[in-house]
C-alpha cells in the first residue's frame, strides 16, 4: 500500500482508495466493547418521546417539532439536505449535547465543509462531527466514511491538539439512523497526510451500528417505530462520554 499514490484532495472528494493510502481501517464493536458500558443509559429525553409516536399526538410543542423533523428527514432526497441537518441539530438539543458553551453549528467551513458540528466555544474545539449518509441517493452513491474520516482529520488540525475526534454518520434515506464513529486522530497521522506518505502504523476507526429489534428494516424504519427510538437514543446517550461530555 506504501506505493499508492497520494494527492491532496477535498474531503468530499475522498473514497475508500484514500483509507488504504493512509492505512486506515474500519473495525465494527458491539456496544459493549465500543461504549464501554454493557449497561447502557437511559436517555434524557421528555419520556414523551419515548412513549408516543407521532407528533400530532403529543402535548409538548417541542417534542412534536422534533419528530415533525425526524419525519422529514426520512423524506426521499427532494426534501433536501437542510432536513437531515435540521433533525440532527435539534436532536442534539434535546439530548443535551447543546448546552451553555457547547452549540451546534451548520455549515462550518475550516478546511473543509462540515454541515453539522457540535463546538465548544470555551476551548473553541469542535467535540463532535456529523456526516450525512447519501449512498441512497442515486446522484451520490459514494461511502460517506471516507469523507467523515477527512473532515475529522481537518478538524483535529482546527483543535491543534491531540484528541479522538468522535463523528456521526448518518443516512438521508434513512436520516435518523446513525452510525457512530471513534475516530482516533493523532498528529503522526495528520502530518502523513499533510505530505502524502504512508503511515507506518495503521490507524483504526472504530464504528458501532445500533442493534435493532428489526435489522433488516432499520434503514427504512430509522427511529420512527419506539423500540428503535428507546435504543437508538440509548446509544446517543452512551455517546456523551465519549465525545466528553
Amino acid at each position: 500500500m506504501s506505493n499508492l499514490i497520494r494527492s491532496a484532495r477535498s474531503g468530499d472528494d475522498w473514497t475508500e482508495n484514500d483509507l488504504e493510502a493512509y492505512n486506515i481501517q474500519i473495525q465494527l464493536q458491539d456496544a459493549a466493547t465500543f461504549f464501554g458500558d454493557r449497561n447502557m443509559p437511559p436517555p434524557t429525553v421528555d419520556q414523551e418521546i419515548l412513549t408516543t409516536q407521532e407528533a400530532e399526538d403529543m402535548l409538548s410543542d417541542r417534542n412534536a417539532e422534533l419528530i415533525h423533523l425526524l419525519n422529514l428527514a426520512m423524506k426521499p432526497a427532494s426534501i433536501g439536505e437542510s432536513a437531515a441537518d435540521d433533525f440532527a441539530v435539534e436532536l442534539l438539543k434535546q439530548l443535551g449535547y447543546v448546552k451553555r458553551h457547547r452549540v451546534a453549528r451548520t455549515r462550518k467551513d475550516f478546511s473543509y465543509l462540515i454541515y453539522v458540528c457540535l463546538l465548544d466555544r470555551l476551548q473553541n474545539d469542535i467535540l463532535l462531527v456529523i456526516q450525512e449518509d447519501k449512498r441512497f441517493q442515486p446522484d451520490d452513491p459514494r461511502d460517506p466514511r471516507p469523507q467523515l474520516i477527512a473532515k475529522a482529520i481537518a478538524a483535529f488540525d482546527y483543535n491543534n491538539r491531540l484528541r479522538v475526534m468522535c463523528s456521526i454518520a448518518t443516512h438521508l434515506l434513512v436520516g435518523t439512523m446513525p452510525t457512530f464513529y471513534k475516530i482516533p486522530v493523532t498528529a503522526n497521522l495528520m502530518r502523513d497526510v499533510r505530505h502524502g506518505t504512508y503511515p507506518s502504523e495503521p490507524t483504526i476507526v472504530f464504528a458501532h451500528v445500533p442493534d435493532l429489534p428489526r435489522p433488516h428494516r432499520r434503514y427504512s424504519d430509522g427511529m420512527k417505530p419506539l423500540d428503535n427510538r428507546q435504543a437508538i437514543l440509548r446509544c446517543y446517550e452512551a455517546f456523551k462520554c465519549i465525545v466528553g461530555i
